[in-house]
Order: C-alpha cells, then sequence, then structure tokens
C-alpha cells in the first residue's frame, strides 16, 4: 500500500493542493517499510491527484482539502483521510493501527485569488 501526505517540517501540511511536498510511505504487513519526500516541482491543485496516480498511492492523509481535490481523489480510486493535524509520520502509523482521528467532513474553500489574502475574506480550511 502507499500512501501520501502533504508534508512539511515533519508535520501534516494544512492545504492539500498547495503543498511544495509530499511524503509518501510504503507499507507493508500493517507497517512502514519506506519512506521518501517528493517535490511537487511547483504543480498545483489539478496536477496534484495525477502525481499521486503515477506513484501509485491509494491513501492521502491531509489537512484541509477542497471539493475539487477531494472530486478528484475519488474519481480516481485515491482515499482520503482530511482534517488530520500534526506529525505525518505519527498519522501514517495511526493510520496503519486504525486509529486515525480524521474528519469526513473536511473542506477547505478559498474566495479570493490564488496566493493572496484580503481583508475581510476568510482564509477557510476547516472541517465541521
Amino acid at each position: 500500500m502507499i500512501i501520501a501526505v502533504p508534508y512539511e517540517n515533519k508535520q501534516v501540511y494544512q492545504h492539500f493542493g498547495k503543498t511544495e511536498t509530499f511524503k509518501i510511505y510504503e507499507a507493508s504487513d500493517g507497517r512502514i517499510a519506506a519512506e521518501e519526500i517528493l517535490s511537487t516541482n511547483g504543480h498545483g491543485h489539478g496536477e496534484l491527484v495525477g502525481i499521486l496516480k503515477e506513484r501509485r498511492v491509494s491513501v492521502v492523509i491531509c489537512g484541509g482539502i477542497g471539493t475539487g481535490a477531494q472530486n478528484s481523489l475519488t474519481q480516481n480510486g485515491i482515499q482520503f483521510f482530511g482534517g488530520v493535524i500534526g506529525e505525518a509520520d505519527k498519522a501514517v502509523e495511526d493510520y496503519l493501527l486504525n486509529q486515525l482521528k480524521y474528519d469526513s467532513n473536511v473542506k477547505c474553500d478559498h474566495h479570493h485569488e490564488e496566493g493572496h489574502h484580503e481583508k475581510g475574506h476568510a482564509h477557510s480550511c476547516t472541517s465541521h
């Protein structure tokens, strides 16, 4: 099984579509067998799922994730578990032990231009 986590400074990065790196885990017999850091090479929202599919990822553990990315992952047969906070390694270990705390209703919506946060416009990567 191949698991991907949007990754920054050992933590689950909280915006799937803007991640610069994924930590890729290969799991076998309920344990992490191998891991590597994968750069997204500046690719954003639309291309990330293609990168993961190419790497044969079957599970994504993430923080905030928009509905477009959620739909794309699902359409490509990749399960996702959003709303996860904390260390990436621990999140994967918890997933493998069926103890991962996640939010099935997580969403990440932006009401502004990419990369710009304006006064009065909320950046919302939340779970409800």
